[in-house]
């Protein structure tokens, strides 16, 4: 069978083959006693101080509806290690839980969980490959997308990237996680329609390269694009400026922006800006491409380049300084008992846990607390649930809703941790009472 995008009925195979062998190894042992399962990072990437948690609301909700079909339990009957009896149970595969996730949009830093499950354990345990990947792109494309955006201090952004992206279904799903972080546009038509982004381009070299002239490359696109873009550094860039107002005084074109895309960015467009304003043409825009992140962009900023937007491609896309979360889905009660893992530098705290969130006098964020479910704490609670007996209590997240929480807590971030250089990383830290049943667990599992 060929595919080039998996179904959503095949989703449910969409895992690691130890998922569904641990759930068989459950099922033909009668173990399936109500488990809890967090999903958490351990670690920022490097230069990094906050990671944006995105996806998560909508994993629950794909988990609300996870079937296992006919045809897909066929084909999982053809790996010859299910016996019949279990691949029935999965053909009424259900999920009867609660998933607690934090609001798309929200901060999240280390060991903070993002989403918690409450399910019998087979279920839980058939959800972590799922969980984990989908949870982890969009985060990852958020949380970079955030930095570009905060970078640009207000300029417009716009997503270049999908021809280098990794795969089909990111390109798609980024574009939700842009949308999120801020970005303003994309180039990604599909995904623009899907969630209701500016679908925004301008043209290729190619097209300038293939007409062989560039002015008549730039008049017959301005002529069936009025207000188009117009990319001017496939030959000379300033003489291709030149061309422009040209254009504009003699035929009388309409032209929105110009956009450069290669050599010294800044340098360019202060002399582009210069001559478009010495003819009159203030209301043309310099956007600028070609290789941009957060560090490269906000380095355009501080030199006082005149650039009225950016296009940034392959460096958001593929997260390329941090192209994975640390992100762990891992069992912290089974039966009604605590459990944890013990291992050097990662540490696993038992039970289900509420992150609270706390502010200072001037409504800057001060600091969060993890504690138990059921301990009392201060500040705003970030867990809440999704998904709750099996079925949705929550609408899918409104992305303007979850655009407005990053933004309002990047806003009430210290200013030393929404900087690109490192700095000490935000105070999270662990309930009394959550450090003391880590250790007592601990001891009664290892004597």
């Amino acid at each position: 069978m060929t595919a080039i995008w998996p179904d959503r009925d095949a989703l449910c195979l969409l895992t690691d083959l130890y998922e569904l062998t641990m759930a068989q190894a459950y099922w033909h042992q009668q173990r399936n006693d109500e488990a809890i399962f967090s999903l958490f990072f351990r670690v920022l990437p490097e230069q990094r101080q906050y990671a944006v948690a995105c996806g998560q609301e909508y994993a629950a909700h794909l988990v609300s509806e996870l079937r296992f079909p006919e045809v897909q339990v066929a084909r999982l009957a053809e790996l010859k290690q299910f016996q019949p009896e279990f691949l029935d149970w999965l053909a009424g595969f259900r999920f009867t839980g609660e998933i607690r996730t934090v609001p798309e949009g929200t901060l999240v830093f280390p060991h903070e969980p993002v989403l918690e499950v409450r399910a019998p354990v087979i279920q839980g345990q058939l959800l972590e490959s799922l969980l984990m990947n989908y949870i982890n792109l969009e985060t990852l494309l958020a949380s970079k997308a955030s930095r570009v955006v905060d970078a640009a201090g207000g300029r417009p952004v716009m997503d270049f990237g999908m021809r280098r992206m990794h795969g089909l279904e990111a390109a798609w799903r980024g574009v939700r996680a842009y949308r999120v972080a801020g970005i303003s546009g994309t180039s990604n038509v599909l995904a623009s329609r899907d969630f209701d982004l500016p679908a925004q381009g301008t043209m290729a070299h190619s097209y300038i390269q293939a007409v062989g002239d560039e002015r008549q490359a730039f008049l017959d696109y301005a002529r069936l694009y009025p207000g188009t873009t117009l990319l001017v550094d496939t030959y000379d860039t300033l003489a291709a400026v030149d061309k422009v107002i040209g254009l504009v005084r003699d035929e009388g074109i309409e032209v929105g922006a110009i956009r450069i895309d290669s050599g010294d960015l800044g340098a360019l467009a202060k002399a582009a800006r210069q001559r478009l304003d010495n003819a009159g043409l203030s209301g043309i825009r310099v956007v600028v491409s070609g290789g941009l992140d957060e560090w490269k962009i906000a380095k355009l900023v501080e030199g006082g380049a005149p650039m009225d937007g950016f296009g940034v491609g392959t460096e958001m896309g593929s997260v390329a300084d941090a192209p994975s979360l640390d992100f762990a889905y891992k069992l912290t009660e089974y039966g009604g008992e605590p459990r944890l893992k013990n291992a050097p530098g990662k540490p696993v705290y038992p039970g289900a846990k509420q992150v609270w969130r706390q502010h200072d006098a001037n409504g800057m964020l001060a600091g969060d607390e993890i504690r138990g479910l059921a301990e009392p704490g201060a500040g705003e609670p970030l867990l809440r649930a999704v998904i709750r007996d099996g079925r949705p209590v929550l609408p899918l997240p409104d992305p303007d809703q979850a655009r407005e929480r990053l933004s309002r807590e990047r806003q009430s971030l210290p200013a030393a941790l929404r900087g690109l250089t490192p700095q000490a990383p935000y105070p999270v830290r662990f309930s009394e009472a959550l450090e003391t049943l880590r250790r007592d667990t601990l001891a009664r599992l290892t004597n």
